[in-house]
């Protein structure tokens, strides 16, 4: 199973794009973030026409976020509500659209669009806190369910120095502060893991690049797109990858996509032991 996270900065921007990565690449599934269109004018038909099943949640030129799958997914969720139907501030939180989930061959997706902050002075600085606190009780009530979990999304935050190509200098600053970094640990807790990081630990891999200060053309980039995966998915990982070369588009989003391929469903004990004797 192929799993992929992509920020396009405009999926009707960026369609043709990922149309032609989807035929490449030929995920299982590709969750979007920042969409930057109402529902009523998602690019439906093109994903339909090329065999693809699209689940949305989006709003008018910003935030939005979209489930692309081969096939139907089920018990698809959309914002905090989804998991927290009698949270108030879940539903307050819930007017940006940027949570959407669902059910892939008995796996949990969760994808994620995760509130940029904009500066430490500014006032959506404790809003992205709040959010973060709030995905910790959305976590929390969807772990009552048993069901496996992976989480992906662009967070906005880099968990690390080695996820920022000039930490001593950017180490503090919004997306790399104490208070985020911390706040996304308590989410992720003992059950969540990066699996970006179990195959690859050093620094210099970066999934943004910004659009200003020639960012790309230096290579100066954050890590910011993340999967994460329960402790039962970790151990069937096989590979998590960046496509840097996305970015290197003409017209590119400033995000590229990141997979995560999994050996799922696992072979069931009877099946290992069969093995076995052969």
């Amino acid at each position: 199973m192929r799993i992929a996270t992509w920020n396009v900065n405009s999926v009707r921007t960026r369609l043709e794009q990922v149309l032609c990565w989807l035929e490449q690449t030929k995920p299982d599934l590709l969750c979007l973030q920042e969409t930057k269109v109402d529902d009523p004018l998602f690019p439906m038909q093109a994903f339909e026409n090329a065999g693809w099943q699209v689940s949305i949640h989006g709003q008018k030129s910003y935030n939005g976020v979209a489930l692309v799958s081969r096939e139907p997914l089920e018990d698809v969720r959309c914002g905090f509500v989804g998991e927290l139907p009698d949270d108030a501030e879940a539903a307050t939180l819930g007017e940006q659209k940027r949570v959407i989930s669902g059910l892939l061959g008995g796996v949990r997706v969760l994808n994620l669009y995760v509130p940029n902050g904009s500066s430490l002075s500014s006032e959506k600085y404790p809003y992205k806190l709040s959010w973060l606190c709030c995905l910790k009780r959305y976590l929390d009530a969807q772990a009552e369910r048993g069901e496996p979990l992976c989480m992906v999304g662009d967070f906005n935050i880099a968990l690390e120095a080695r996820d920022i190509h000039d930490p001593d200098r950017l180490s503090g600053s919004v997306m790399a502060s104490d208070a985020e970094r911390d706040a996304l640990h308590e989410a992720l807790g003992n059950r969540l893991q990066d699996a970006f990081r179990m195959f690859e630990p050093d620094a210099g891999h970066w999934s943004w690049w910004d659009y200003r200060t020639g960012a790309w053309d230096r290579d100066r980039g954050w890590r910011i797109d993340h999967i994460y995966l329960c402790e039962e998915l970790m151990g069937l990982a096989r590979s998590c990858s960046i496509h840097k070369q996305v970015r290197g588009n003409d017209q590119p989003s400033d995000h590229a996509p990141v997979s995560v391929d999994l050996e799922w469903p696992p072979a069931d004990d009877e099946q290992d032991e069969d093995d076995q004797l052969f």
